[in-house]
């Protein structure tokens, strides 16, 4: 494979140990990997023959941005009528009903279309929480989206087992057996997971939430994942309708009742928590469990604002997640790093969140909670997934700091992205997949499906 030098950069923000910075920095990529960042490399020699040489002035190069936490399937069903303006609850009461009609193609559409969008926001490593499955859908339909888009991954399987006739939200049609659902979920561990360090594809269990299956598929997925060695994924604490389904049915907050279940951990990660109070904040930090800020959305749903700030303080790992492309309804990371630094600043003040650490959130952050310490960072040795920023646009015209621009001002498109090495997106289009002809079949789908 050929070496590929990005040179001359405004900055490279390497999010090492250090977190340095350096100013005309250059990053050299080879088989996939980081192999040096510094200065001058080409003189230094290290650089082979009939390299690729990339002009960065004018732009910042930054490890690629990481997301903790999606739902690919829901960019078919963006600002739908009905569940424009509802909290969660009435939110999901709208929207389960159109999703009983997805099948395999509609899945896998959308999980290109919300892929490529995370791309072209500076995303490398993208989670997916995927929990139901109608009409023949499986796991697998988002995963070969994500080997033709590119970008390295990590679909959960999630599941739904509780139905409205048996008290819970979604619809008795969405709801599958919590047998079938461990089978599979085993089938699709032993199928698509793999643990090795440069990995594109590492599969999690994901069962829903607290309020669509029982407590025995919670317990049980736990005992799966720590068999075969694979996280674990939820939602929690989202929002105050939230807390008081935990509290009238469980008898206590859903912290507690996570950590009774085997769901904290080093291994675990949660949505959202935006109604974590102090203790389950200690607990988290005590036990080494990761927690997926999705700032727009929970915005968009009015569920308020996270705690960040005290997560972080404490020592919680956090990342950021776009969340479904139903409840934001937008699939911009780099929008939800702005977002995520202006609402500490609205809850806590101006000095709460700078853009440097809303930044590393972004990256090193969100490769932390998702257990990926091959990524996050440039580094020799780490994995090279590399975001090139151009600010020479009107987005940060008049810049005094490029790398608090990025951030402040944008832009919040990526004019070249690599993930392992390869180019995913060039000159800030799609190198991938045909992008236009994804958006005409996903419209397509989606007139169908509103018809």
């Amino acid at each position: 494979m050929t070496d590929i030098l990005i040179r001359n950069a405004a900055a490279v923000v390497t999010m090492n140990a250090s977190r340095a910075e350096i100013a005309g920095g250059e990053v050299l990529i080879r088989g996939g990997v980081v192999a040096e960042v510094g200065k001058e490399l080409l003189a230094s020699g290290q650089v082979g023959a009939g390299a690729e040489i990339v002009d960065a002035t004018g732009c910042v190069v930054t490890p690629g941005l990481v997301n903790t936490h999606h739902h690919l399937y829901q960019s078919l069903t963006r600002a739908v009528p009905g569940g424009q303006d509802a909290l969660l609850f009435g939110w999901l009461k709208t929207l389960y009903p159109i999703w009983s009609r997805f099948g395999p193609e509609e899945i896998f559409t959308s999980a290109q279309t919300g892929l490529a969008e995370l791309a072209l926001s500076g995303c490398t490593l993208t989670s997916d929480h995927l929990y139901l499955y109608p009409n023949g859908a499986r796991l697998e339909d988002t995963i070969h989206a994500a080997a033709e888009v590119g970008l390295r991954f990590h679909p959960t399987r999630g599941a739904m087992s509780i139905g409205e006739s048996a008290g819970g939200l979604p619809p008795d049609s969405l709801v599958e057996v919590e047998a079938a659902i461990l089978k599979d979920m085993e089938r699709v561990v032993d199928g698509f997971h793999d643990a090795a360090e440069g990995s594109m594809c590492r599969v999690g269990l994901a069962p829903c939430s607290p309020f669509s299956v029982s407590r025995d598929l919670m317990r049980d997925a736990a005992l799966l994942a720590r068999a075969k060695g694979v996280m674990l994924h939820t939602h929690l604490a989202e929002n105050e309708e939230d807390i008081a389904y935990s509290l009238e049915k469980f008898g206590c907050r859903p912290g507690q009742y996570a950590e009774d279940l085997g769901w904290t951990g080093p291994d675990v990660w949660h949505a959202h928590c935006v109604k974590l109070d102090h203790a389950e904040i200690g607990l988290f930090a005590r036990s080494g469990t990761g927690v997926a800020h999705c700032p727009c959305s929970n915005c968009r749903l009015g569920s308020g604002i996270a705690p960040v700030r005290a997560m972080r303080d404490r020592g919680v790992k956090v990342g950021l997640g776009v969340d479904g492309s139903a409840s934001n309804d937008a699939g911009n990371l780099a929008g939800e790093m702005r977002q995520a630094m202006l609402l500490q600043r609205v809850a806590l003040g101006a000095d709460a969140m700078g853009a440097r650490e809303a930044l590393e959130i972004a990256t090193l952050g969100g490769a932390q909670v998702l257990g990926r310490s091959d990524c996050g960072s440039l580094e020799p040795g780490k994995r090279a997934d590399i975001a090139l920023w151009d600010l020479r646009g009107v987005e940060a015209a008049g810049a005094w700091d490029p790398v608090a621009a990025l951030v402040f001002c944008g832009p919040q498109k990526v004019r070249d992205l690599w993930v392992e090495g390869r180019r995913v997106v060039r000159d800030s289009q799609m190198a991938t997949i045909d992008l236009p002809r994804v958006i005409e079949r996903q419209n397509h789908l989606a007139a169908k499906l509103a018809g």
